[in-house]
């Protein structure tokens, strides 16, 4: 009885304390524009995480000018050429949702997915996934760009099947394979030939920055047994005799190689062609061309996998090796 009362006494004792700090200003106290401009400051994750804290930070979080320096410096000439126009009355942060995930375009050899009925659909952010949904299996889209959610940099992808590879038609020294470890479902994989060469280009609007080109390679046939991965290297031969060559260049002149032998089987490797830089003064389309051969003809070479070509942000492509 006396604990009990005591416990009473103590409890409204302490009401007063409660009352005195529920007038305490908070964090929900604080004006939306102030909020917005403590969000700017931080980066896109930051950002999206801070938004969960109470109503003030959720609608801060979609203000257009927090989202306007996330962007890169020439977005709308990115979303016209992923999707061949770009969708009017959208707010910032859906534009960034948007780019920050993986997107498939064309590049012009096909037909525009973009419409007036598409652009229609293309407005909240819970949308964004169907219409990428949309891309992805109604399309035979080659290549795809995304921007680095911590950096805002753009990167891009582009498929082996978007590339000129020497023989490539001829089933006795190519196939294409399936293979879930690639961001475009198959690999192309050679058996033998005397004369390797692979060629592509692209043209896009880099933003400004450096740049670095890699192409993605295994030596060796994967594939599973069993829902183990596993690995073929029985065809494997001729690439520790000549080092194979990568070069790039761009229509400003710039030209960078690198040669090495391909030494490393069973793992998906990325091997570093060069480094272009696309100036803050330039307001056009960059145009990149990337070349990987070994064309040595006193040996054949065989057992490789060519995946795709990735361009990179040089500041972020320590993060390959998770791609």
């Amino acid at each position: 009885m006396g604990s009990g009362l005591s416990l009473f006494t103590n409890g409204s004792s302490s009401s007063p304390s409660r009352e005195r700090d529920l007038l305490k200003p908070g964090l929900g106290d604080l004006p939306e524009s102030c909020v917005a401009l403590i969000l700017e400051k931080l980066d896109p994750v930051e950002i999206c995480r801070f938004s969960k804290l109470n109503r003030a930070f959720r609608s801060a979080s979609w203000a257009d000018f927090v989202w306007e320096s996330k962007l890169p410096h020439d977005y709308r000439s990115i979303l016209e050429k992923i999707l061949g126009g770009f969708p009017e009355k959208l707010r910032k942060r859906d534009i960034y949702n948007f780019l920050s995930r993986v997107n498939s375009f064309d590049d012009g050899t096909k037909v525009r997915p973009f419409s007036q009925r598409l652009s229609v659909c293309f407005v909240p952010e819970r949308k964004v996934h169907v219409l990428i949904r949309f891309f992805d299996v109604f399309l035979l889209l080659l290549q795809k760009a995304w921007v680095d959610k911590r950096t805002s940099d753009l990167c891009l992808c582009l498929s082996v099947k978007g590339l000129s590879v020497t023989g490539i038609d001829d089933r006795r020294y190519w196939n294409h394979i399936p293979s879930d470890e690639s961001r475009f479902s198959s690999v192309a994989y050679l058996q033998h030939v005397w004369w390797f060469q692979v060629d592509g280009e692209i043209e896009f609007p880099f933003p400004a920055g450096t740049y670095s080109v890699f192409f993605r390679l295994h030596l060796g046939k994967p594939g599973k047994r069993c829902g183990w991965k596993v690995c073929n290297t029985e065809q494997i031969h001729g690439w520790d005799i000549k080092p194979v060559q990568f070069q790039i260049w761009t229509e400003d002149g710039q030209h960078s190689s690198s040669q090495c032998k391909l030494t490393e089987p069973g793992t998906w490797s990325h091997y570093h062609a060069g480094d272009f830089v696309v100036g803050k003064s330039k307001s056009s389309s960059t145009k990149l061309k990337f070349s990987m051969t070994q064309i040595d003809c006193t040996h054949t070479k065989g057992g490789l996998c060519v995946d795709s070509v990735i361009v990179y942000p040089s500041s972020c492509k320590d993060r390959l090796r998770r791609f």
